[in-house]
C-alpha cells in the first residue's frame, strides 16, 4: 500500500491486482469534461454510426433489468450498443486497440465491474497486460478500479 499526500492530508491508495474489479468511472467523464456520448457513438455498430452521425441527442430510456425487474434509467446510445451493437459480429475484434476492447466489454455487460483476469478471458488479452494499463498513472477512457 502507498500513501499520498495532497494539501497535507494523507490518503491510502491499494495498488489493483489481476483480481481487482474495474467499470467506467462516469464522474471521471464529468470531472474531466470529456463527452462520453461522443465516445459511445464511436462504438455503434456501422449501421447505428451513419443513423446517429449528425445527431447525438437520443434521449435517457428506461430500461427493465431483466434479473431483478429493476427500472434503470438508460442513455439511447448505450442501449443500443448493449442490445444491439455488441451483439453484432465483430464487435469484439482482437485488432481493437486494448482500451477499446476492454470499454466495449463494459458497455455490453451494462457496466458490471470486471477484474483483468476475467477482462482476459473475455478479449484474449493477457491479465497483466490489462492490469498494466489499467493502472498505470494515465486513465483511458475512465476505466478505474471500482469503488464499494
Amino acid at each position: 500500500m502507498s500513501e499520498i499526500s495532497l494539501s497535507g492530508k494523507r490518503l491510502s491508495r491499494v495498488r489493483p491486482t489481476v483480481d481487482t474489479p474495474f467499470h467506467i468511472n462516469r464522474q471521471w467523464w464529468e470531472r474531466t469534461g470529456r463527452d462520453l456520448r461522443v465516445e459511445l457513438w464511436h462504438h455503434l455498430c456501422p449501421d447505428h454510426q451513419a443513423a446517429f452521425t449528425n445527431r447525438l441527442d437520443v434521449e435517457v430510456i428506461d430500461w427493465v433489468d431483466p434479473n431483478t425487474a429493476e427500472v434503470i434509467p438508460m442513455d439511447g446510445l448505450e442501449h443500443l450498443i448493449r442490445e444491439h451493437c455488441s451483439r453484432e459480429k465483430g464487435y469484439l475484434r482482437p485488432d481493437l486497440p486494448l482500451v477499446d476492447a476492454i470499454f466495449r466489454v463494459f458497455l455490453a455487460n451494462g457496466n458490471t465491474p470486471l477484474s483483468p483476469r476475467q477482462l482476459a478471458g473475455l478479449i484474449g488479452r493477457s491479465a497483466d497486460t490489462i492490469l498494466r494499463t489499467l493502472a498505470g498513472r494515465e486513465v483511458y477512457k475512465g476505466l478505474q478500479p471500482a469503488t464499494e
